[in-house]
């Protein structure tokens, strides 16, 4: 599987001017937007998000190779072709992607790196956050989740005080509850088996001012 399909559906980042690709180009046939989940892990959510909108392209980048071969199970046993692989830290796919050109991102159950010396290795640091920033058209929704509370906790007060996101919460159902559209993983069926329950967080792109300098990804 790996051999047979991934060098079809792989996108390598760092061989582009940093900024200048337009993820829709990367899909053989047309889609109305792009959509992004970054370490999808063995691609239950992915999957069944491309399944579900096939007019819309998907990026995920994983680094593992497991998660990938079983991601590209999903993708021949649903005959998937609206999905493009990258076997990167997303971080370096960020750099290429040309701002506001992403509607929709996902970040499920990523590593917590709990021990306090690790904890620059999290996803969500200021350079990552920024990065989506950019890349994330106007109105955009970022979706992340979480079993680890001091995680969460580091998520809150890194997105609420970037002045590109705003925390759509209204009340603790919000956060409490995985909404319908949001499709299970095994991380979170193992969260729950364990006794943790998830946070299921999301935030909005605010749109962008010409008074902050236009997609720059701290506007």
């Amino acid at each position: 599987m790996l051999d047979r399909l991934l060098p079809e559906l792989r996108y390598v980042p760092g061989q582009a001017a940093p900024g200048s690709v337009d993820p829709g180009g990367l899909f053989a046939g047309s889609v109305r937007e792009v959509w992004l989940e970054i370490g999808f892990g063995g691609g239950e959510h992915l999957a069944a998000q491309a399944a579900a909108h096939r007019d819309i392209g998907f990026l995920g980048a994983e680094p593992f190779r497991n998660g990938l071969a079983r991601m590209l199970g999903h993708i021949d046993d649903a005959a998937l072709d609206n999905v493009r692989l990258i076997e990167d830290d997303a971080g370096l796919l960020l750099q290429d992607l040309a701002d506001a050109s992403i509607t929709r991102a996902f970040l499920l159950f990523p590593d917590p790196w709990p021990k306090r010396r690790h904890h620059k290795r999290r996803f969500v640091s200021p350079a990552n956050v920024d990065a989506l920033a950019r890349v994330l058209a106007d109105g955009a929704s970022w979706r992340i989740a979480t079993d680890d509370m001091g995680y969460c906790r580091w998520i809150l007060a890194a997105l609420t005080a970037h002045p590109a996101f705003e925390w759509t919460a209204r009340g603790p159902a919000d956060w409490r509850r995985r909404a319908d559209d949001w499709p299970a993983t095994r991380y979170e069926a193992k969260a729950l088996a364990a006794g943790r329950r998830p946070a299921y967080l999301s935030f909005r792109r605010r749109p962008r001012t010409a008074a902050t300098g236009g997609p720059g990804g701290r506007a």
